[in-house]
């Protein structure tokens, strides 16, 4: 029968309290893409609606996911996701051009018939970390400045949807690899390129939703896509 003398009492409560430090600190990314085929996503490319057998923007190459750029299209997560990391390594693999995450994905094809409502990470080259507000709205400082006249600001066809992100110059040279860090909690979205904060959005109007990367025009390569859940942001100058 086991002692319950106190110096037993304690050092089982030491031996409890270490375990839950450690599950406190310790989580384990889930990696979104596998490195080796599209399980866990699925491709919604409205031009395969008329011509289901055209070929897919989506492939897997080298260990790599590979967006191709055309069709359009968005390579969405089959599962939802809200408070989280999510590291993005990229690199554009021959003409630089435009590309996108998008978090906190929902309606699809929400605008333009192809968009679904959600808010983009831009990977535009040159514009990394500039927000696009599709049917889903954030804020940020200088709302002027980096969004435009504000009778022009929405979230629909024709309004002022892009916010300017901090700095245009955080991308290395075409061909280099690229970490886009994005933090999503609770209505706050931050954004980090290459170790620099590139862009702090608040009170968006979702909290939580699928992730999406698009086919946007450009061949875009990307080795690692791997999510942290989070109990809070990390501070401005950290990721």
């Amino acid at each position: 029968m086991p002692s319950h003398s106190p110096s037993n009492i304690l050092r089982f409560a030491i031996v409890c309290i270490c375990v839950l430090f450690t599950c406190e600190r310790t989580t384990v990314a889930e990696e979104l893409f596998n490195g080796k085929d599209l399980t866990g996503w699925h491709i919604d490319v409205p031009a395969q609606d008329d011509d289901p057998n055209k070929e897919s923007p989506f492939i897997v190459r080298n260990g790599m996911l590979v967006s191709l750029g055309t069709p359009q299209g968005h390579l969405i997560t089959d599962d939802s996701y809200e408070n989280y990391r999510l590291v993005v390594q990229y690199r554009f693999a021959g003409k630089p051009g435009n590309c996108g995450v998008l978090v906190h994905a929902s309606t699809p094809r929400a605008l333009y018939k192809m968009f679904p409502k959600s808010i983009e990470v831009q990977m535009n080259h040159k514009h990394a970390g500039d927000f696009w507000c599709i049917v889903q709205d954030i804020a940020v400082p200088d709302m002027v400045k980096r969004r435009g006249p504000k009778d022009n600001w929405g979230i629909t066809e024709g309004k002022g949807r892009r916010i300017l992100n901090l700095t245009d110059d955080s991308e290395n040279p075409v061909g280099e690899w690229n970490e886009m860090v994005i933090e999503c909690f609770a209505d706050q979205v931050k954004v980090w390129v290459n170790g620099d904060l590139v862009n702090h959005g608040t009170q968006c109007t979702a909290s939580k939703g699928q992730i999406a990367v698009q086919a946007e025009g450009s061949e875009v390569e990307f080795r690692k896509l791997d999510l942290t859940p989070i109990k809070e942001l990390s501070k401005d100058e950290d990721h």
